[in-house]
């Protein structure tokens, strides 16, 4: 693997042209081999032909995960089936499943991608990766699996689950890095302790945290817990995976796009109108080199900004503040999981082991935030105090009112992937 995979650019006026080049391409690719795309184009009036610069890439519709629903299981693929050389699918517990195919190239490219990741978060050939994503049709155990092998790393394929065995593996094997969800990473941590091991003086130094939202306070969290640097990986299955985007380690400032295999665009969620650099929006990713599916302008629903570049010449993502379609509206407020998250983080005598509940007091909806007391706030008075101070910092902060049940350590139910935080009654 060359320079990871880095092209040979010598500053943004490169890349653009780059992009530009695998963006034609792109188009070029998707509106000869799969009718949807060019159905779509058609009845918006935009054909391949029309992209002269990278803003115009605006002028072609959007593709959404109604639409690799309603393509199911095989049709947005752009290579004959037999060209494909994996497929993968999300869940499907909010209807059919989306599938998405790689051929060979596309393996590759994203165990490229991963490698290039892992090493921007501080990994090197030759250390041990222990992975508790999980595997299967979810993307995240093989991904970062690929990824690590292709950097020259041992790898641990645990997957998720098991934690006293994922505790075993650690205080026996001694991995260097955890590739997990931020939530998991807190359970396994727990479970570090409870078999008697301080988490901070276990082997690992780095946590290649993603697959769900996260806060700074969580970042602090998992670092000061496990004693690591804790870094932001970015990904969707729909568009490749994980390594989409991924921190620098040194600078901890936002995941960098890849920007040499993904253009991005923030949009305003309600007109779709593109909006500029640093403004807050959905963010938009089309992919520049996928070959067996390729993805223009998919809408992620995820809400960021993009910034500008510090430790290479692609752009970063801000911290993901919520989803489109996670919202909840409190009482005509709108208020996302990670606010309340990071309220709970700031809040003494309270553990990062919550779950949100909406209910219904009389004709109004109602927040209820269950939440866990860390061992020696266990009294009652104890959790009382943290229970009024939470309440208060969410009135003064967000605007609602919400009801706080402050339990006893280890009694929500925790997660071994990504973490199920709302429950609407």
């Amino acid at each position: 693997m060359s320079n990871l995979g880095f092209p040979k650019l010598a500053g943004r006026d490169e890349l653009r042209s780059l992009q530009l080049e695998r963006l034609r391409r792109a188009v070029h690719h998707a509106y000869r081999n799969v009718e949807h795309y060019r159905r779509s184009f058609d009845a918006r009036g935009a054909h391949p032909d029309d992209l002269r610069d990278l803003e115009d890439l605006a002028r072609f519709p959007f593709l959404s995960k109604q639409d690799f629903r309603d393509n199911y299981p095989f049709g947005l693929f752009a290579v004959p089936r037999e060209k494909v050389a994996r497929v993968h699918a999300s869940s499907g517990t909010t209807g059919r499943p989306t599938v998405v195919g790689y051929t060979q190239g596309d393996i590759d490219t994203w165990a490229d991608l991963v490698a290039r990741s892992i090493r921007f978060a501080g990994g090197r050939p030759g250390q041990i990766v222990h992975i508790a994503y999980g595997y299967g049709l979810f993307t995240g155990g093989l991904g970062a699996h690929y990824g690590a092998e292709r950097l020259g790393c041992t790898v641990i394929p645990m997957s998720g689950g098991q934690t006293e065995r994922q505790a075993q593996l650690i205080r026996e094997l001694r991995p260097d890095i955890i590739m997990v969800t931020p939530s998991y990473a807190l359970n396994i941590a727990e479970e570090l302790a409870r078999q008697g091991v301080d988490p901070r003086e276990c082997s690992l130094s780095i946590g290649i945290l993603g697959a769900e939202p996260w806060t700074e306070a969580m970042r602090s969290e998992v670092q000061s817990t496990l004693g690591i640097d804790a870094v932001d990986i970015y990904g969707l299955s729909e568009v490749m995976g994980p390594g989409i985007a991924s921190e620098c380690v040194e600078t901890k400032d936002g995941p960098v796009i890849w920007e040499d295999h993904f253009y991005p665009e923030i949009i305003d969620p309600d007109t779709g109108e593109v909006r500029a650099d640093g403004e807050e929006g959905e963010l938009v990713l089309t992919s520049l080199t996928k070959e067996a599916l390729p993805v223009i302008r998919y809408r992620t629903r995820d809400l960021t900004r993009l910034l500008p570049p510090t430790s290479c010449s692609m752009r970063r993502l801000a911290r993901i503040t919520g989803r489109t379609d996670d919202m909840l509206i409190v009482r005509g407020v709108n208020v996302f999981p990670s606010q309340i998250e990071e309220l709970i983080l700031r809040t003494a005598g309270l553990s990062p082991h919550y779950r949100l509940e909406m209910a219904r007091a009389g004709h109004l909806n109602a927040l209820i935030v269950h939440v866990e007391c860390v061992a020696q706030s266990a009294d009652d008075d104890s959790r009382r105090r943290a229970a009024r101070e939470l309440g208060h910092r969410v009135k003064s902060l967000i605007g609602i009112t919400i009801d706080v049940a402050v339990h006893l350590p280890g009694t929500i139910e925790r997660s071994v992937g990504k973490a199920k935080r709302f429950h609407d009654r």
